[in-house]
């Protein structure tokens, strides 16, 4: 099936925006503040416009790893086993007036969202306090729920432009033993006081064939819903090993993920409900390497997606105007690569092989092009 791509990704940041003002009517400064955002991505909208006639193909969205830091130790999750989050920070890391340098370039290019993720994001309250002034973009905080204090309820408070995403499992046990034990009792104590405080925040969870039905049931939903929470990401996992390949959803599976969000979105009309990747195929295939989004690692490194952890530019060195348009980049989308079927929830990471040969060919190129100066 034929998209305009550039359409549906327009479509999709305004509909998010649409649902959640129904959602928080109620609230006059959560509503103020959205509806401001509303006129701020509009006006992205056209900036996106005006670079993709000029032949810069802009996303709506970046993800942007802030930190390596963490300090949970989750089963299976990809990023310490690619070696993205470690348990001591680098020296090498993005400074806060790098990343908001970033921050205002996306801005400028039409960039609408901007997902903080790390590691534990909150671990870099100076990185949050620079998107926090920033108020036209929406930075959803991907968190592990556990570091809420007085001070950080009182910046999300100030600064609505930064949207808590807690990251929970399910129930009690599924959630404890995925994460740590007592860290359930965490999340739902965050989930309370960002309620009572009348605070915008969602939820996260990483969808497995074993925690698949209850994490999509309309019992849990109910409950996300009672206790606050108005948007709900699912994100499909990612094998990062041989081993945990039966925990990902098959073909199937994603039939009944799909169909059961779009029953949950008619049921739970004040939830905005986000299915990461949701229907590749009906999208054209993988939104990563800046079809729709890339990823930014907290050294720089511009990278197709946090599950493909390549990278052959660095936006402390170069603009993203320029990542946009990496030769890494370029090929997986001229390649057609990332049309491609695949196993879990990423066709990357199913070709990593293949990543890894393109960007060794770039390099090659590269190093060819400057001995031909030399």
């Amino acid at each position: 099936m034929s998209l305009d791509l550039q359409r549906y990704l327009t479509d999709g940041v305004e509909a998010v925006v649409r649902d959640a003002l129904r959602a928080t009517l109620r609230d006059p400064r959560e509503t103020a503040f959205l509806l401001g955002f509303k006129r701020a991505s509009e006006k992205a909208s056209r900036r996106r416009e005006k670079e993709e006639a000029a032949g810069l193909h802009v996303p709506s969205y970046l993800i942007a790893s802030i930190t390596s830091s963490c300090n949970l130790h989750c089963a299976g999750c990809y990023s310490r086993a690619n070696n993205a989050t470690t348990d001591c920070a680098p020296s090498e890391q993005l400074t806060a007036a790098q990343w908001a340098a970033i921050f205002d370039e996306a801005d400028e290019l039409g960039v609408s969202f901007i997902l903080l993720a790390g590691g534990e994001p909150m671990l870099r309250r100076d990185v949050l306090e620079a998107a926090g002034e920033r108020k036209n973009t929406l930075f959803p905080v991907f968190t592990n729920g556990t570091f809420f204090s007085e001070s950080y309820f009182e910046l999300f408070d100030r600064c609505r432009n930064l949207i808590p995403i807690i990251s929970i499992e399910g129930g009690a046990d599924t959630t404890d033993t995925r994460r740590g034990e007592g860290v359930y009792d965490k999340v739902l104590g965050s989930m309370r006081e960002l309620s009572n405080r009348g605070l915008l925040y969602g939820s996260s969870v990483t969808v497995t064939t074993e925690n698949m039905r209850e994490v999509l049931s309309d019992d849990f939903v109910r409950e996300m819903e009672h206790r606050g929470a108005r948007v709900a990401i699912y994100i499909e996992f990612v094998p990062v090993t041989d081993e945990a390949r039966h925990l990902a959803p098959g073909e199937t599976e994603r039939d009944y993920i799909r169909s059961r969000i779009d029953e949950l979105r008619q049921s739970h009309p004040g939830i905005v409900f986000i299915d990461f990747p949701g229907d590749e195929k009906s999208s054209g295939g993988c939104l990563a390497a800046g079809r729709g989004f890339f990823h930014i690692n907290s050294h720089g490194g511009a990278e197709p997606c946090p599950f493909s952890p390549y990278s052959d530019i660095n936006v402390a060195r170069a603009s993203l105007r320029e990542a946009m348009s990496s030769p890494l980049f370029l090929s997986l989308r001229d390649g057609g690569h990332l049309m491609e079927d695949h196993a879990g929830g990423c066709v990357l990471y199913e070709k990593r092989a293949l990543v890894e040969s393109l960007l060794h060919a770039g390099a090659n190129t590269k190093d060819d092009a400057e001995a031909a100066i030399i």
